[in-house]
Formats: structure tokens, sequence, C-alpha cells
């Protein structure tokens, strides 16, 4: 399989706190404040960038990220995320060696249901190590989608 490393998230109780404090400590660039909506699934976020290295910020309101931050605090990093040439292909190979992909709830992704609500056509490996999870995004979808929130108007 086919992966390049685009980012790792982040979990935060504050998203506007978290970001004005990595651009001030950092010098990050923050996109625009985004939100992921569905299946139980209810998150605030933005992107962090620092040149070609970014890292999400993620304020989760609902669903079993924001379990995870009540449970454990934030400042964990949850997810390594990566992006490939060919999501679909990427997703054959995973099935071709027993592993059945997943959506961010943690249930069985079908192969047409690959679009997420950022626009990005994603999936995610079983979580095998405590709540570490792996990411798989498709590489042109996910760029498109960083440079827009960083296009956009704050």
């Amino acid at each position: 399989m086919q992966l390049k490393f685009s980012h790792v998230d982040v979990l935060v109780a504050q998203l506007e706190t978290a970001c004005a404090y990595y651009q001030q400590m950092l010098g990050a660039e923050i996109s625009t404040t985004q939100v992921w909506d569905r299946g139980g699934l209810l998150v605030r976020y933005a992107v962090a960038r620092l040149g070609q290295e970014r890292f999400m910020l993620v304020q989760p309101l609902a669903g079993n990220l924001k379990t995870l931050l009540d449970q454990h605090g934030e400042g964990m990093i949850y997810r390594h995320c990566y992006s490939t040439p060919d999501i679909e292909l990427a997703y054959d190979q995973l099935l071709a060696a027993g592993v059945q992909p997943e959506d961010e709830n943690g249930q069985p992704l079908a192969r047409a249901d690959l679009q997420s609500p950022a626009g990005a056509r994603i999936l995610w490996l079983p979580k095998r190590f405590g709540h570490f999870s792996i990411e798989i995004l498709e590489q042109q979808s996910i760029e498109r989608f960083i440079e827009g929130v960083f296009a956009s108007p704050t």
C-alpha cells in the first residue's frame, strides 16, 4: 500500500485556546474552524500548519471522542493520518489482508461509503492498541481540503 504521512489529530478541550497557544508559541498558521457531524460524532477542529508539517486540533462535542476527552483529558494524540493516491485500492488491499476498514465510529465501512463530511474520501483501520487510531485519506482530496481551509477567510 502506498502511504504518505499527512498529520496527527490531538484532542483539546477549548479549540480557540489551543489554536491561540500554538499560533503564539510556534508561529503556527491556523485554519478556519471546521465542523464534523456524522453518526453521533460531533467535533470542531482546526488545522495548525508549520511549513509543510501540520496537525489537527480537535474539540469533541459529542460521541466517542468526547468520551475519550472526558476520560483521559486533552493533549492526547489519538490518531496518525496517512494519505494514499488511490483510496479504493487501499480499501481493497486491506480487505485482501483480512482487515475490515471502519468509519469514525468503529463500524464496518463499505467501499461505496468512503466520502466524509469534510469532502475527502477516508477510512480507518480497526483500533488494535488502546485508543490509538490510523486514518487513511485520499491524497488529492485531503490536500485540496487543507488548501481550502487556509484559503477561506476567517
